[in-house]
């Protein structure tokens, strides 16, 4: 389960080039990604579920990281649900992009032993498709397919540190958080998967709730 990342991991820091990822509630992700990954998106910012969790290792325990994600587009294209076929469908070209954001993690910076000791848990981040959103969340189109990154950046001390920028930072993607943004559920399946895994949905599984 420990993931490297994509090419380049050569030429870093030796404080980043050993650093490796591990998500967290991996069956969870396969199971809704096996549906079709969506994630809400409101004008007031929505937290995603599941929650984007990784556990790492590798990291220098004294040196100080920052880590943040950002989100990108899979495709030039924009969907819409079949349902008659429970299928997405490409509708067309894509929206112009939406402003690029990172969400920084709140506990950033941290020392590399302070970020291996327990998981890392962005449960604060939260997506909307406000353009003019000014609370720092991530800005994203509804019916566009997204892929989370997760980069890991190495503080460097010494004063030139700009010109070492690219050497100090490793990122991970995981296929299986890939999801399409979505105002509201098309897929049930969906809907029926995150009540019974999401422990903040106790009210949709309880059937009515008290008056």
């Amino acid at each position: 389960g420990w993931a490297g990342e994509g090419p380049g991991a050569s030429g870093k820091n030796r404080h980043v080039c050993h650093a490796a990822a591990r998500l967290e509630m991996g069956s969870l992700w396969e199971e809704v990604n096996r549906l079709g990954t969506e994630m809400i998106v409101t004008k007031a910012g929505r937290r995603m579920f599941p929650t984007f969790q990784v556990k790492l290792s590798g990291l220098d325990p004294l040196a100080d990281y920052v880590l943040l994600m950002d989100f990108i587009p899979l495709d030039d294209k924009r969907y819409r649900y079949a349902f008659h076929s429970s299928s997405w469908l490409a509708a067309g070209r894509a929206e112009p992009a939406a402003p690029g954001r990172v969400h920084f993690h709140p506990d950033s910076p941290a020392k590399g032993a302070q970020w291996m000791r327990q998981i890392v848990s962005f449960d604060k981040l939260k997506l909307t498709n406000n353009l003019l959103d000014d609370n720092g969340h991530i800005i994203l189109n509804s019916m566009h397919r997204y892929q989370p990154r997760f980069h890991v950046v190495f503080v460097d001390p010494r004063r030139d540190s700009e010109r070492f920028a690219h050497q100090n930072f490793k990122s991970f993607s995981f296929p299986e958080t890939q999801f399409m943004a979505v105002t509201a559920y098309q897929n049930h399946r969906i809907t029926q998967l995150k009540i019974a895994s999401n422990p903040f949905a106790k009210g949709f599984r309880d059937g009515d709730p008290e008056p």
